[in-house]
């Protein structure tokens, strides 16, 4: 993907197993929400391809991805702050249910079943960073999708709410719902992910177990620093 002058992916292939957890990790301005933004169709590859369930659809537009099955959160929530909790979920379940009424059935039963029963009816503006985040995930699931993209769900939780929110992502994919996820809680990553991609200046420079990964030099360089992992095997 270029923008003008600026390749900020480049050469960047991986498959994320149906079934499995997911994780694309990297520093910061690696170009993890880039490819998230391509496999969802929020911007179209400059090269290259996208293929879900066997299909190419790298042209496809978002609402299109989404009613085949694939869905991403974003990393900065933006919850319709006027509408109660309910409506919000509301907003995703009407993909698949045209009926208000089976639409409201259905989001009142994932928020119930995400946490959110107790807030379901006040307004969104209200919730904590948390709730947001839970919110955020209830949308997209309600979207009832096959592969969900979880863009740093995590960021800014303290420890328990991180736990709360791994025993959650672990619900879904026992749900049926493959997850591909960015996140820097490396905790959660070892904690979730069957397999880690390692993005570094749009490059694909790593895959393997999140155990692996803790240990692969190009790795400890791209978070660290040149010569960081020849300190730490000195050290």
């Amino acid at each position: 993907m270029r923008f003008g002058g600026l390749q900020a992916v480049r050469a960047v292939s991986f498959t994320a197993a149906e079934g499995a957890i997911t994780a694309l990790l990297g520093p910061n301005g690696a170009g993890k929400t880039t490819t998230f933004a391509m496999l969802a169709g929020f911007v179209r590859p400059t090269e290259g391809s996208v293929r879900f369930c066997g299909q190419d659809i790298t042209l496809w537009s978002p609402d299109r991805i989404a009613a085949a099955g694939m869905v991403r959160t974003f990393q900065v929530t933006q919850p319709f702050a006027g509408l109660t909790v309910a409506h919000n979920i509301r907003v995703g379940a009407f993909l698949r249910h045209r009926r208000a009424r089976d639409a409201e059935a259905s989001a009142r039963a994932i928020g119930t079943r995400l946490g959110l029963g107790p807030v379901l009816d006040r307004p969104a503006s209200a919730l904590t960073v948390a709730g947001r985040k839970r919110l955020e995930v209830a949308r997209a699931l309600a979207t009832e999708p096959k592969l969900l993209l979880l863009d740093e769900v995590m960021a800014g939780l303290n420890p328990s709410e991180i736990n709360e929110i791994v025993a959650l992502i672990r619900d879904v994919r026992a749900g049926g719902v493959t997850v591909l996820l960015i996140e820097h809680v490396m905790q959660a990553v070892t904690a979730l992910a069957d397999t880690v991609h390692v993005l570094a200046q749009g490059a694909l420079i790593a895959s393997g177990t999140p155990r692996q990964m803790a240990t692969d030099r190009n790795v400890i360089e791209a978070y660290l620093g040149h010569g960081a992992a020849a300190r730490m095997a000195n050290a």
